[in-house]
């Protein structure tokens, strides 16, 4: 579904009890990973999704230790995409960010905690907020072993100890990622008044800059 919605439309495609980001007293009490990748010297790659990638995006970008995000399409069996042949649903992929960062500053498990906490709502199946059909679903997309594991153990540590009060829907997938276009990168920085913006959107880097003081910036 496009997500370049009329305002007054918010109201009929959100329904009753489904929240648009994971509710921040909820995620407060979310665990910090028992499992973890050890620092290591050079720059990591990780590659989430979470409902559309203009919230994702903005999320990483104030987090300390993150050198650049992109927003594009992960997942998915054909050897490329766009905007145009993912929002058809036929595709396969997701909506996701590429987040460059320094593991000797921020660490993955980290970076999935805010994932989990803040970046978006893991408990929705093929939506994120006004957003629906599977290219917004919640999905991990580990960029080696060590990554697997950790996401693996992660999402069975959150489920063990009942730290969201619906199941987790987190998928852990594999495929490539492929960039979107232009005018999708940065675009919270460059619209911050937009509607969408102001709803979906600004309440995660709130729900960061609350929960996480430490690592925003």
């Amino acid at each position: 579904m496009k997500k370049l919605l009329p305002l007054l439309a918010f109201a009929i495609l959100v329904p009753a009890g489904i929240s648009l980001i994971a509710p921040v007293q909820a995620a407060a009490s979310i665990p910090a990973p028992k499992a973890d990748i050890p620092a290591a010297a050079g720059l990591q790659t990780a590659v989430l999704a979470g409902g559309c990638f203009w919230g994702m995006e903005g999320v990483y970008e104030h987090v300390k230790g993150v050198r650049n995000v992109v927003s594009g399409y992960a997942g998915g069996g054909a050897r490329d995409a766009s905007y145009d042949k993912v929002s058809t649903e036929t595709t396969g992929h997701a909506e996701a960010v590429k987040i460059v960062y320094d593991p000797k500053q921020i660490s993955y498990g980290q970076l999935l905690r805010i994932y989990f906490s803040a970046a978006h709502d893991p408990t929705q199946v093929n939506r994120q907020g006004p957003d629906q059909g599977p290219s917004y679903r919640s999905a991990i997309f580990p960029q080696n072993d060590a990554q697997r594991k950790v996401a693996q153990a992660y999402i069975a540590q959150l489920g063990a100890a009942r730290a969201f009060p619906r199941p987790i829907a987190t998928r852990i997938e594999s495929g490539g990622f492929y960039p979107a276009e232009a005018y999708h990168q940065g675009y919270m920085r460059r619209n911050p008044r937009a509607p969408y913006i102001l709803i979906n959107d600004v309440p995660r880097v709130a729900a960061l800059k609350q929960l996480f003081p430490a690592v925003y910036r």
